[in-house]
């Protein structure tokens, strides 16, 4: 299961619509929080997902609106003793701030944090699903956007398989070796299958235009981005560091997304269809304007292309 739950998506203060930040990817069998902001515990019980699946917690910057679910999302591991490591990654200059908010009342710790600060653009985290990436944004306090990468894979062709003569547990060794020696010829993995596109997630929050929100948008099967402002305070958004919902379009279509998700909303806009106009005269994709505890697929695998 590939998708992104939505726990809250107000900028600044919540409203009486929009909870403040929170943002749920469940990807086979990790199930990673971004920018946990206050009530994202209280979100969560609506989405069916618990403390004891988190395997991940990333946070982009020490805003308050980004990390002030912290302290009890943390607490809450403990209370329910979840009984695997729980990493968390966040700008390495913020250690004070992830400490205290850690450590903000009185508890008694049991689960176990892997805490694994972000301290270079670039900078790199293994996983069993593929690699999580971390690249530096233009905002006025340290902070960094996420991407999760899958490599590609390959899908092997029954047909192409057949005119070989290839079957059973010849298949799995041509598939782990490269090759197949067969009859004094030697047949290529390449030539009985296609490329499988591995999947792509990136998560860009407060920052204003830069290299770093294109590195993480490239080819990203779903991109969720800021778009705190409409073009009208596009002054006002470069001044403080971020994103109007055409910038966000625009980088879509640039980088190749597939599915372009806006939140992040000023207070200042009663009205998320002007979001929507704004992103669609520059973005001709999938569009998503996030709705607190909305869900939002992976799209489907790209097609494969021919190995």
């Amino acid at each position: 299961m590939r998708e992104l739950l939505v726990l809250g998506t107000a900028s600044q203060t919540p409203t009486r619509q929009r909870n403040h930040n929170g943002y749920l990817l469940r990807w086979d069998d990790e199930v990673l929080l971004f920018d946990p902001g206050e009530g994202s515990q209280r979100q969560m019980l609506h989405t069916g997902v618990s403390a004891t699946d988190l395997t991940r917690i990333c946070v982009t910057h020490f805003h308050g609106d980004h990390c002030l679910g912290l302290p009890g999302m943390i607490q809450r591991l403990s209370l329910d003793r979840v009984p695997h490591r729980v990493a968390v990654h966040f700008p390495a200059g913020g250690i004070d701030y992830f400490e205290r908010l850690r450590h903000a009342s009185s508890f008694h710790e049991t689960a176990e944090l892997a805490v694994e600060p972000i301290g270079a653009d670039g900078q790199r985290i293994t996983l069993g699903i593929g690699t999580l990436e971390a690249r530096r944004l233009r905002h006025p306090v340290e902070t960094y956007g996420y991407r999760l990468v899958e490599p590609d894979g390959c899908r092997m062709l029954p047909e192409r398989l057949a005119a070989y003569g290839i079957a059973g547990p010849a298949v799995g060794k041509l598939h782990r070796d490269g090759h197949l020696d067969l009859d004094g010829r030697r047949v290529t993995r390449d030539e009985v299958s296609v490329t499988r596109p591995g999947q792509r997630f990136a998560f860009v929050m407060d920052t204003g235009l830069c290299d770093g929100v294109y590195a993480l948008a490239e080819h990203a099967d779903l991109l969720v981005i800021e778009s705190t402002f409409l073009e009208s305070e596009a002054a006002l958004a470069a001044e403080v560091g971020h994103l109007t919902a055409a910038q966000a379009a625009r980088v879509a279509t640039e980088s190749g997304v597939r599915t372009l998700v806006l939140t992040h909303f000023s207070q200042r806009y009663a009205d998320p269809r002007r979001f929507a106009d704004e992103a669609r005269a520059h973005f001709t994709g999938e569009l998503v304007i996030a709705e607190d505890l909305m869900t939002v697929p992976v799209p489907p695998r790209r097609v494969a292309s021919s190995g």
